[in-house]
């Protein structure tokens, strides 16, 4: 297969190209630094000349894998509206930048993938930006595939669970608070960076997503780990007003 990566340098993208490598397939990584394509995927003009350049290499895209993305925390009234609009700007538009670019050249029976989060399917206190943005992705893929559907091209979402990478070391974090926050915003971010000892294996994370990716026949969505489930499953039962006040007493940390 002729496979495009993006945020192939690091993390679940850089496993994923390895994996796809060592099977034989050509795969072309698109990322910042360090990769096939030097690129920044908010850049509009830079992706359709990398774009451009792979479709000399190759007749068609086989599968387009969407990695490239960022976390941040912080609580809404505070956060920058730099850093906002560089998340959504990373993890939706650049998103979009590779679908769009991607479909012309794309396969009569090739797949988009599209990791979201987990996050993305639960309200969670100080990383609204995140998990919206990841949310987003979920929403394009779903009316992606409708759009689609015509056509033999499949889109899927996939939203993992916590992983042991460099994802919450880069992670923007926004400390800034006032009285109507305390100390929560601190307490809340360290609590949840505390438990890197306890995510999943890179190694599980990318044997579990290859047996998705692999299928030939793709669902809407995967959601990894039962837990997860379980959660997305309770979401969609409980009234929304007592799901919101379980997960703010879960997630938001006070002293």
């Amino acid at each position: 297969m002729n496979i495009i990566i993006t945020g192939g340098s690091s993390g679940i993208g850089k496993a994923l190209k390895e994996y796809y490598q060592n099977k034989g397939n050509k795969v072309f990584g698109i990322s910042r630094e360090a990769d096939d394509y030097e690129c920044d995927v908010t850049d509009r003009n830079g992706m359709e000349a990398v774009f451009k350049d792979i479709a000399t290499k190759i007749q068609k895209i086989d599968m387009l894998i969407n990695c490239a993305g960022f976390g941040g925390s912080g609580a809404v009234e505070l956060m920058p509206i730099e850093k906002v609009q560089s998340i959504y700007d990373v993890n939706v538009i650049g998103t979009i930048n590779a679908i769009q670019l991607a479909l012309p050249i794309m396969n009569e029976k090739g797949k988009i993938i599209n990791v979201s989060s987990a996050m993305a399917l639960f309200p969670i206190p100080f990383r609204a930006f995140y998990a919206s943005s990841k949310n987003a992705i979920i929403s394009i893929t779903d009316a992606l595939r409708m759009e689609l559907s015509r056509t033999k091209i499949q889109a899927c979402a996939i939203c993992p669970s916590d992983i042991k990478t460099n994802f919450t070391k880069n992670r923007v974090k926004n400390y800034e608070t006032n009285e109507r926050y305390g100390d929560s915003i601190a307490l809340s971010t360290q609590a949840l960076d505390a438990k890197e000892d306890k995510r999943m294996s890179l190694e599980k994370a990318i044997k579990i997503i290859t047996r998705w990716t692999d299928r030939k026949k793709l669902k809407p969505m995967y959601i990894m780990t039962f837990k997860f489930k379980l959660l997305y499953f309770a979401k969609g039962i409980l009234p929304k007003s007592l799901y919101l006040r379980c997960c703010n007493k879960f997630m938001n940390k006070k002293k």
